[in-house]
C-alpha cells in the first residue's frame, strides 16, 4: 500500500490530511506507527492495521499495491470489439497472445464490411469470433462479448490498442479485494510523442490518459472515470454491461453505476496499454466534439455529476471579490474560511494547524479558480462570447479565463511544444468539446451540463 501523493501529515504524524474530498484522519499512536511502516514498504499486518488501511483506501488517502496475479485458465477472457480495422487487429491479437497464451480471446465483429478479413485475422491468432448482424456501436459489441463469456473477469480492449506485457496480471491483482468491480490501466500513445505537432499534443494531453498516479475512480474525484478502450471488470459486478444507447460516454456511465452500487473501481498506471491517437486536426476535433455530446445523456442519467464546475460559497465569494478588484475582501473571506476549518476540525480532537488550514483553503480556492477558468473554454464560451463582444472588461476577463488554464498546464507539464502552439491547440480542442456539450445538452433538453453546482459540503476545504 502507498499513501496518496497529496496526503500531508500534522501533529507529529498523528493526523493525515488528504483524500477526495479532502478529509482529516486522526491516528492513534499505533496507527501512526503503522503508517510509518507502510511508508517504508511494509504491508498492513493484523486486523487493526487492515481496518485502518481500508479506511484510508476508501477515503482516497492511500492506494493498494497488490502483486500481479497470473490468470488461471478459465478465470479471465479478453473481448475485442472491432469494425473494419483488420490492420490494427493483428498487432493487438499478436501482443495479447505473446503475453497471455492461455487466456481466451473473443473478437466481436460489429457488422464489418470486410467480414472475411476480420475472420481471417482472428483465426490466425486463435481467437474466437462472434459476428453481429447489424452495427450497434462499441457498447453493444462489448455487451455481445460479455454475454458470450463465462469467466469471472472480462477485459475489454479496443482494436486500436496494443497492451504492454503484464498489463492484465497487474490489473487482476486488484480483484483480490472482493469489493473491486473494475480496474483500468494507463492509456499511453502508441508513438513516443516525438512525431508531428499533433502527435506530441495528444501524447501530452490525451483525454484517455488519466495520469501517472494510482487512484480510486469515483464521481468528483481526481480520476472521475476511466475509458473503456482498456478496462477489466468483474462479471458479477456488471451483468448488464454498457448502455448500448450511448455511442460515447458509455464508460463514464458504467463506472458511475458501479460506484453507485458500492463497487470500487481502481486506476492502475503501472499497467499500460498503447493507443493509436489521432494525429490529424479534423479527426481530433471531431472526437473531442463527440465526447462533449455525451454530457446531455449523462446528465439525464446522473444529474449534476456532469456539472462543469463545483464551487463552495467561500471559494465563490473570494473569487468574485478578486475578479471585482477587491483583493482585501477576498483575503478576508479566505481567512474566515481557514478559521472555520480550524474550529470545525477541533470539535472532536486536535484541530488542523492554522498554517495547514490556510494552505488547504488557499489551494482549494486556487483549484476552483482554475476549474472555473477551464470551464469557460470547455463549456461556457458560446454564452460568454456575446458579453465579450459588448464589453471591453468582459472581453478582458474572458481572454484571461481562456488563456490562463492552458498556460498553467504548459508550465506544469512542460510538453514538447512551444507555449503558443500548445495554447492554440488546447483552445481548439476545448472549444470543440464545448460545442459538443451544448449540442448534447440541447438534444437531451437539459441545461445541467452547463450549470455550475454550489457545494456547501466542501466549504471548509474549498
Amino acid at each position: 500500500m502507498v499513501l496518496d501523493g497529496g496526503v500531508r501529515t500534522a501533529q507529529g504524524g498523528r493526523m493525515l490530511i488528504g483524500g477526495a474530498p479532502v478529509r482529516v484522519v486522526r491516528l492513534s499512536a499505533a496507527g501512526a506507527r503503522a503508517v510509518g511502516r507502510w511508508r517504508a514498504g511494509a504491508a498492513p499486518a493484523g486486523a487493526a492495521e487492515r481496518a485502518l488501511a481500508r479506511r484510508l483506501v476508501d477515503g482516497g488517502l492511500a492506494h493498494p499495491l497488490p502483486p500481479p496475479a497470473a490468470p488461471p485458465s478459465g478465470e479471465a477472457d479478453i473481448v475485442v470489439p472491432v469494425r473494419d480495422r483488420t490492420r490494427a487487429l493483428g498487432p493487438l491479437l499478436a501482443a495479447v497472445r505473446a503475453d497471455l497464451p492461455d487466456v481466451g480471446v473473443l473478437v466481436v465483429d460489429d457488422a464489418s464490411a470486410d467480414r472475411a478479413g476480420t475472420a481471417r485475422v482472428a483465426a490466425e491468432h486463435g481467437a474466437r469470433l462472434v459476428r453481429r448482424e447489424s452495427c450497434g456501436g462499441p457498447a453493444a459489441a462489448r455487451n455481445t462479448g460479455l454475454a458470450a463469456c463465462r469467466s469471472p473477469f472480462v477485459a475489454f480492449l479496443d482494436s486500436d490498442c496494443v497492451p504492454d506485457p503484464g498489463w492484465l496480471r497487474r490489473l487482476l491483482g486488484h480483484f483480490a479485494d472482493p469489493g473491486v468491480g473494475a480496474a483500468a490501466p494507463r492509456i499511453l500513445p502508441a508513438r513516443d510523442g516525438s512525431g508531428g505537432v499533433l502527435a506530441r499534443f495528444e501524447a501530452a494531453r490525451s483525454p484517455l490518459d488519466m495520469g501517472p498516479a494510482p487512484a480510486r475512480v469515483a464521481p468528483g474525484g481526481p480520476v472521475s472515470y476511466v475509458p473503456s478502450a482498456a478496462l477489466v471488470v468483474r462479471r458479477a459486478a456488471c451483468p448488464g454491461g454498457f448502455d448500448p444507447d450511448m455511442p460515447v460516454g458509455e464508460d463514464v456511465d458504467l463506472v458511475w453505476r458501479l460506484a453507485d452500487a458500492g463497487w470500487a473501481v481502481r486506476y492502475e498506471p503501472a499497467a499500460a496499454v498503447r493507443h493509436a491517437h489521432r494525429t490529424r486536426l479534423g479527426p481530433l476535433l471531431r472526437r473531442r466534439f463527440d465526447y462533449g455530446t455525451s454530457a446531455g445523456p449523462l446528465a439525464l442519467r446522473h444529474g449534476a455529476r456532469v456539472a462543469p464546475a463545483v464551487v463552495s460559497p467561500w471559494s465563490g465569494a473570494a473569487i468574485a471579490l478578486a475578479a471585482a478588484g477587491r483583493p482585501v475582501g477576498a483575503a478576508a473571506v479566505l481567512a474566515a474560511a481557514a478559521a472555520l476549518l480550524v474550529r470545525r476540525t477541533g470539535r472532536a480532537g486536535p484541530a488542523v494547524p492554522a498554517a495547514e488550514a490556510a494552505r488547504l483553503v488557499g489551494l482549494g480556492t486556487l483549484g476552483t479558480a482554475r476549474w472555473l477558468a477551464a470551464s469557460v473554454a470547455r463549456a461556457w464560451w458560446p454564452a460568454a462570447l456575446p458579453a465579450a463582444l459588448a464589453s471591453r472588461r468582459a472581453a478582458a476577463l474572458l481572454a484571461a479565463a481562456a488563456l490562463a488554464p492552458p498556460l498553467a498546464e504548459w508550465a506544469d507539464r512542460r510538453p514538447p511544444l512551444d507555449p503558443l502552439t500548445w495554447t492554440a491547440l488546447c483552445l481548439a480542442a476545448d472549444g470543440a468539446y464545448a460545442a459538443g456539450v451544448w449540442t448534447g445538452a440541447a438534444a437531451a433538453r437539459t441545461p445541467i451540463p452547463l450549470l455550475p453546482v454550489l457545494s456547501p459540503a466542501r466549504s471548509a476545504v474549498h
